[in-house]
């Protein structure tokens, strides 16, 4: 399996290709802004583009759908819990004065614990509120595609609107029990590891030490 990403936006989002090497097949998840840079990603990595999948709702998690559907109208799924916060994406760009073109609604909608395929590449989706009332994450052998769960350093903000910080509490707490080795992929900022959190996040420590 191959990662590759953008950062794009105002809100420097981290805009992921995920492409499975033997059948070429990919996704994309989190395509948040720029939706011609992104357009660009996948013609330049030669894939088949499957489906688009999002970790959650918030406007820069999702304003670059509607350019893509344009070029490969595949399906965006989402954990409809999170439809309120994708449907009012737009009023929230306009209230931080961002162009945003507010796409249509997903076509699947995601549940805890179901399996997603890249190719021959298996995920688990599982449900991780707090950040995000339908927030989920992708796991793979090795890898979680995060969204705005847990960042090198720190987490996603339980202050917004339908955040939780209870949920997110719950959620951190099961992330602490995965393998230290598997590499996260966030929504923002730079790739790290759930040992690495552990060891050095004071908020994934504090819950891991709680259990």
């Amino acid at each position: 399996m191959n990662v590759d990403w953008l950062t794009v936006g105002p809100f420097q989002e981290n805009s992921y290709l995920v492409t499975d090497f033997a059948s070429r097949h990919a996704v994309l998840i989190d395509p948040g802004d720029e939706p011609a840079r992104i357009i660009r990603m996948v013609h330049a990595a030669d894939v088949t583009l499957d489906a688009i999948w999002l970790t959650h709702g918030h406007l820069d998690h999702v304003g670059a759908i509607a350019g893509i559907k344009r070029v490969w109208d595949v399906p965006v799924l989402l954990h409809s819990d999170d439809l309120t916060l994708y449907r009012r994406a737009s009023q929230h760009a306009e209230f931080y004065g961002l162009p945003f073109e507010q796409p249509a609604d997903p076509d699947v909608a995601l549940s805890d614990r179901d399996e997603l395929t890249i190719g021959a590449a298996k995920f688990t989706v599982r449900h991780t509120p707090g950040h995000a009332p339908g927030h989920v994450v992708f796991l793979s052998e090795g890898i979680m595609l995060g969204g705005d769960l847990l960042f090198a350093g720190s987490i996603g903000r339980t202050d917004l609107p339908f955040s939780n910080p209870d949920a997110m509490e719950t959620s951190l707490a099961y992330v602490a029990t995965l393998e230290p080795e598997i590499v996260v992929y966030p929504g923002h900022g730079p790739p790290t590891t759930i040992g690495a959190e552990l060891a050095t996040n004071p908020y994934l420590s504090s819950v891991n030490h709680a259990r």
